[in-house]
């Protein structure tokens, strides 16, 4: 599969991976100890959702948009509000224009003592995340391979904080490269928190992908933990588009599961294509 975020930017997974990446910040903020965020696969940082890219699929329109006009329970709205905040910064007419990418919604989280480290080679896409953190004392552009990036920079001096792995899956072997990479990464750090994204398109991938990565945080000491979560807006057509994702979630804050019980039924309408959508939250056994 080759993931093209332009193209994608706002759409259903992009919804539910930075409500999660919102939530895991948000507990990191609660300890005055600095935390550093390193992005493997950055991206370009901001995407306009009037280009022609975004709106060739106009996946955002189901994504993103629906979730803005929902009505939020009092219960979930708190929990999704710090995120919501987020893309409204960037949108300031209050017409969805644009759409922050993991970079620049983890930088609008940071406190004066935290740090960003966002990976990018791709060309365009680095000069573009770099206009958008120009003069950020807190945020480096790394214009390095993400599965290099991935275990040189662990553990960053800072001891706390979260790895994004988000790769396009744009070559064949992406899923053994994501598994080497953060066995490889996890070994370094094992008390780091992990955030990995992945299209849910072949079970078999997705399922080794999980066991391998739940093997992995097992074997360390003390033992780390490891969520699963998948969420479908449609079931799975044979060539049809990404209609899945899911997420690894290694050594997880101990609220993630209560909020996200609380969170993801609130998803399933707006974001559910012809119907409801579905979720699932599992602990994979290696």
């Amino acid at each position: 599969m080759n993931y093209r975020h332009a193209f994608h930017a706002g759409n259903f997974a992009d919804v539910i991976k930075h409500i999660v990446l919102v939530r895991m910040l948000t507990y990191l903020q609660e300890k005055p100890a600095p935390f550093r965020v390193i992005d493997t696969h950055a991206g370009a940082g901001l995407y306009d959702l009037t280009s022609s890219e975004a709106q060739r699929g106009g996946e955002w329109l189901t994504g993103i948009a629906r979730l803005m006009q929902a009505r939020l329970t009092d219960k979930a709205l708190p929990l999704i509000a710090p995120y919501l905040d987020i893309v409204r910064s960037f949108n300031p007419a209050a017409e969805l224009k644009a759409y922050p990418g993991s970079p620049l919604i983890a930088r609008a989280l940071l406190r004066p003592q935290d740090r960003l480290t966002a990976c990018e080679i791709q060309p365009e896409a680095r000069k573009q995340l770099i206009d958008a953190l120009r003069r950020d004392t807190q945020a480096r552009v790394v214009d390095l391979d993400g599965w290099m990036a991935l275990p040189a920079f662990v553990p960053p001096n800072e001891r706390r904080g979260l790895v994004l792995i988000d790769p396009p899956f744009e070559a064949k072997d992406e899923f053994e490269r994501l598994t080497r990479g953060f066995v490889e990464a996890f070994a370094k750090w094992p008390t780091g928190s992990y955030l990995i994204w992945y299209p849910v398109k072949s079970r078999r991938a997705t399922d080794d992908l999980a066991r391998s990565v739940a093997a992995a945080a097992a074997t360390s000491r003390p033992a780390g933990k490891c969520l699963r979560l998948e969420f479908s807006v449609a079931p799975q057509e044979y060539g049809g588009g990404l209609v899945s994702t899911g997420l690894l979630i290694v050594n997880p804050p101990w609220t993630l599961v209560s909020e996200l019980k609380l969170i993801l039924p609130e998803l399933e309408k707006p974001l559910g294509q012809g119907g409801a959508g579905r979720f699932r939250i599992e602990t994979p056994h290696p």
